[in-house]
């Protein structure tokens, strides 16, 4: 028999409902009711005044809880990153190997295909780098950033390693490796390139599908050259965003997710120190400092994130201004849409995945739900 989950608020993805409960029976939700439909024999637990809504799901997860993929490449690691992060309210993620040597690669895609048997909320993994731009490597070392050769693309086409997302610079990458991959099924991303819009065009046109972390390590947007900001503003594609105050201004956060409703996915680009980490780290030898909630290299380069997401949330509708409802699906539905997982995950519905995130009236996360447990 299943049972239900009352809260004073459930987000369905779509619109806030009042006096409704949830009914999960194993992985799967079977029922979203009014409260007082339900027969007087059904096992109802009372989450209490605060919101029910989709689990979040992060498409950008370096680290967290004290580890980051890189540094531990192992079935261990990234249970640890999911678990850190799952006490935030992410029920789904892709931990996030960025660039490096190609043995870490390796070990990052082998170990997120035996965590995966163990947690499912691991949906995949997020693969960013080494096919970038120098110009625009941000925190990438550069001594790993190379070109994509024939075996990269046979080896990223059979990673057997759920959703797969891959960031590379469309003016380092030709259009016709990015359309073998994306007809393989990988998502492609857009990001750490000084390219110019033709460029960003001729990748979404051969099958690339978002943006990585928008406005931050991109070409920027003029009059005269649209760059990959102009670009990912203008197009339908998806483009991650991270709200931390440090990485994109206020003003411009706004004027993104009301440029492209439905293609925005917050992302944390989390490192180690979040989720309950340390606050320095050395990443490939370099020291990387939480300082003034920032993170950042020695010279002040920006150098992944300590935000979670629900501070993500917390940000959008405190500092932003933004209504919950709007919000939510930053974190939750279009993540979900990108990776292809819109009909499972990102909604309350009948036959969607139980997973799920309740929040007090204050946004902080009061419990969790992955398919069901």
């Amino acid at each position: 028999m299943p049972r239900f989950l009352k809260a004073r608020h459930i987000f369905d993805g779509g619109k806030m409902l009042e006096g409704h409960t949830v009914g999960i029976e194993g992985r799967e939700i079977t029922a979203v009711l009014p409260a007082a439909e339900l027969p007087s024999s059904a096992e109802v637990i009372d989450l209490g005044d605060g919101f029910l809504a989709p689990g979040f799901i992060d498409v950008q997860v370096n680290g967290g809880g004290g580890v980051n993929l890189n540094d531990t490449p192992t079935a261990r690691g990234v249970l640890t990153i999911a678990s850190a992060h799952r006490r935030f309210g992410t029920t789904g993620l892709l931990p996030t190997v960025i660039t490096d040597a190609p043995e870490v690669l390796l070990a990052a895609t082998d170990a997120v295909r035996g965590a995966r048997a163990a947690d499912p909320a691991v949906l995949g993994i997020h693969i960013e780098g080494p096919f970038l731009d120098p110009v625009r490597k941000g925190a990438h070392e550069a001594q790993f950033i190379r070109p994509m050769s024939p075996e990269d693309v046979t080896w990223l086409s059979d990673l057997h390693c759920g959703s797969v997302l891959l960031t590379l610079a469309p003016n380092k990458v030709s259009a016709a490796d990015v359309a073998t991959l994306a007809t393989e099924g990988l998502h492609i991303c857009l990001g750490h390139a000084e390219a110019s819009h033709a460029e960003a065009m001729a990748a979404l046109q051969a099958g690339a599908k978002g943006f990585t972390h928008l406005f931050n390590a991109m070409s920027q947007m003029t009059g005269r050259e649209p760059g990959m900001v102009g670009t990912a503003l203008g197009s339908d594609a998806f483009a991650g965003l991270i709200a931390d105050g440090f990485h994109v201004h206020e003003a411009m956060l706004k004027l993104a997710i009301k440029a492209k409703p439905g293609k925005i996915m917050l992302v944390t680009d989390a490192m180690c120190t979040a989720a309950g980490g340390p606050d320095h780290f050395y990443l490939q030898g370099r020291e990387v400092r939480v300082k003034d909630g920032r993170l950042e290299l020695p010279d002040g380069t920006l150098a992944g994130s300590n935000l979670t997401m629900d501070e993500a949330v917390r940000f959008c509708v405190g500092r932003l201004g933004l209504p919950l409802e709007q919000v939510l699906p930053l974190a939750s539905a279009n993540p979900a849409a990108f990776l292809g997982l819109g009909h499972r995950l990102g909604h309350i519905r009948p036959g969607h995945l139980a997973s799920l995130v309740y929040l007090n009236q204050d946004l902080h996360v009061q419990q969790t739900w992955v398919e069901g447990a």
